[in-house]
């Protein structure tokens, strides 16, 4: 039986198990936080979560992700199965777990939950390649988050830096899970959740001129969720 638990302390050797697990199932591994990171904000706030599944006190499926007060949702940075635990479940195991803790840092029911993921149809044949390489396939990626709930939010999405020359990324669509069933989102709380979260990380220039570029392609009060193209 696999023991799911919440890492709290940052000396916790699971950390750096799944900056491995990080490593072994995404083909761009630098483009995650890297696990040194990762303990230092769990102590930052108890915000950032990070949830494990242990073989025999090997990480083999994990989740990094983020409570968001000011728009009541969760932002999810990474989550992985290793292949060989594949088909059990565990995917939705962490997902459902995801929830639970989200609604007990905000002590009420939550909004939903965004992830942002590569588009199988952006990327080049190299890209698919290396995708293969570690046992990854982005249309199988889709399929998992499809079935756990998660619709693309129509709108053209870009990741404001860690493209090509430093510029944005724009092979990745944002997806959104709701926790009640609806199918649009308001165009603010799209635009206020990526601004909160690229505050964490970009300076306070590149975050409102990103947020503003979003908010100007969303052009209308709502956004639509779409389902998955697989």
């Amino acid at each position: 039986m696999l023991e799911l638990r919440r890492v709290l302390k940052a000396n916790d050797p699971a950390i750096a198990g799944f900056g491995l697990l990080q490593n072994r199932t995404y083909f761009e591994p630098d483009m995650l936080i890297p696990a040194q990171y990762i303990g230092l904000m769990l102590e930052q706030s108890q915000r950032n979560v990070l949830l494990v599944l242990e073989n025999a006190e090997r990480v083999v499926a994990g989740t990094l992700f983020h409570y968001l007060a000011k728009t009541n949702l969760g932002f999810s940075s990474y989550m992985a199965v290793d292949q060989e635990f594949r088909g059990q479940g565990l995917a939705r195991r962490l997902h459902q777990a995801r929830f639970a803790v989200l609604e007990e840092i905000a002590g009420a029911k939550v909004t939903g939950l965004f992830i942002d993921v590569v588009n199988p149809f952006r990327l080049s044949s190299v890209e698919i390649d290396l995708e293969h390489s570690v046992g990854s396939d982005p249309t199988s990626r889709l399929q998992v988050f499809s079935r756990l709930g998660f619709k693309r939010v129509n709108v053209p999405y870009e990741q404001p830096v860690g493209g090509k020359n430093g510029g944005a990324v724009t092979n990745m669509d944002l997806l959104f899970c709701p926790r009640e069933t609806t199918d649009s989102v308001p165009t603010s709380l799209v635009v206020e959740t990526m601004r909160t979260y690229w505050t964490g990380w970009l300076r306070a220039n590149i975050v409102s001129r990103a947020a503003s570029d979003l908010e100007s392609r969303a052009a209308g009060e709502r956004i639509a969720l779409l389902p998955l193209e697989i």
